[in-house]
């Protein structure tokens, strides 16, 4: 691989650094950045508006539209640096001792600058097969852009043969990551004098029962659920991260919120496991609210989720991966990405490679190491061959 690719490279992770684009934000000054500079390379990048128009998502294919290809997919958000102490402003890129510091770097605008250098290869090749750049917006707060970009994808007359998620996995292949759904509960009950508490209905009482059968659905994963010992944690958790309620000792709560999460291997069933606390609350807590004050009750918000990646490790995808990164392993990781909106909302198999380490993301001073970016643009760079 030419130096001049990496170099490139540098150069692009310097703009798209540059932007703001914290889940926050708009993303489009960035979305339209990559669109000139795709035109100047003759392509052309289609934009997939949020449903605001305040974001986008953008796809781009480059070679025959007509042939099944691959995907190279990132998003452009980024997590706030809010209240975090950095030593170099967080969106300027800034290179000391071979690391390449800013906001996005790692997580995960570095991929992005990877795949973009290689796009005048890319055009220059030509490709028999092609090669997709599905850029997404709001990954960080739920995945939540790429579903519309994945379902067009579906709908196309060819789907593509594989996907590669450039999330940091320090260029390993993932072949795996959990499930997710995270939750808001809200409480309801009916306030009295706590002299009077039988009269009244505690908001905190009953959520405390839905805490404590979570609690217990934790424990009861942890002690015999399924396992995988490719995950750092090898079986499935529920976690409640905060509780708030009530406003005085002498006053029965009317009112009580908590947000609670459940992350799972393959082998179980995210929904069924929430199903379950649901159906507690509801058949058992409910009845009893409800006698005592009829407005009562118990309501479940979701606030995100998604799929599970589950890969066999000896899919087509995850061998050509492997010979593209020059990498004999695999491993799963306990984080979420895409990728597993892209196998069960697309049907396209997916893999997790990409620069840089997950214990940089969303840091202060955030960094992807410069070897790392090189490796992620020879690891484009042989796909660009592989589809010639």
């Amino acid at each position: 691989m030419s130096a001049e690719i990496p170099a490139l490279a540098k150069s692009i992770l310097a703009a798209l650094v540059s932007f703001d684009t914290t889940s926050r934000n708009s993303n489009l000054e960035l979305v339209r950045w990559v669109q000139d500079y795709l035109a100047k390379n003759g392509v052309q990048g289609v934009e997939i508006p949020s449903p605001d128009g305040t974001k986008a998502n953008l796809h781009a294919v480059i070679g025959p539209a007509d042939r099944p290809g691959y995907v190279l997919s990132g998003h452009t958000d980024v997590v706030p640096v809010d209240g975090q102490a950095w030593n170099s402003d967080p969106f300027v890129l800034t290179e000391r001792d071979g690391r390449l510091y800013g906001r996005g770097t790692c997580d995960m605008k570095g991929f992005l600058a990877a795949c973009l250098a290689q796009v005048p290869a890319m055009v220059a090749a030509p490709l028999a097969r092609p090669i997709h750049l599905a850029f997404s917006y709001d990954e960080e707060v739920g995945c939540i852009g790429v579903r519309s970009m994945i379902a067009e994808m579906a709908a196309a007359p060819v789907k593509p043969l594989a996907c590669f998620v450039g999330e940091p996995t320090s260029m390993n292949v993932v072949v795996g990551h959990k499930g997710k759904r995270s939750i808001r509960t809200v409480v309801t009950g009916r306030s009295c004098h706590s002299s009077l508490a039988p009269q009244g209905v505690n908001a905190v009482h009953y959520a405390a029962r839905v805490v404590a059968r979570i609690a217990d659905l934790a424990d009861r994963l942890a002690a015999s659920g399924p396992r995988d010992g490719l995950y750092d944690v090898g079986h499935s958790t529920a976690h409640v991260g905060a509780l708030q309620g009530g406003t005085a000792l002498n006053i029965v709560a009317d009112r009580a919120e908590f947000i609670w999460e459940i992350r799972v291997v393959g082998a179980d069933d995210v929904d069924a496991l929430v199903a379950e606390i649901v159906s507690y609350a509801k058949s058992e807590l409910e009845p009893a609210m409800r006698a005592v004050a009829p407005e009562a009750g118990i309501a479940f918000h979701d606030i995100s989720g998604f799929p599970g990646l589950d890969i066999p490790p000896d899919h087509a995808a995850v061998t050509l991966a492997k010979r593209l990164a020059r990498r004999n392993e695999h491993s799963k990781v306990a984080y979420g990405t895409e990728a597993g909106l892209f196998m069960a909302n697309g049907g396209i198999p997916s893999v997790i490679i990409g620069p840089g380490d997950i214990d940089q993301a969303h840091k202060p001073d955030e960094y992807l190491e410069v070897e790392q970016l090189a490796e992620a643009c020879a690891f484009v760079g042989r796909l660009v061959e592989e589809c010639r």
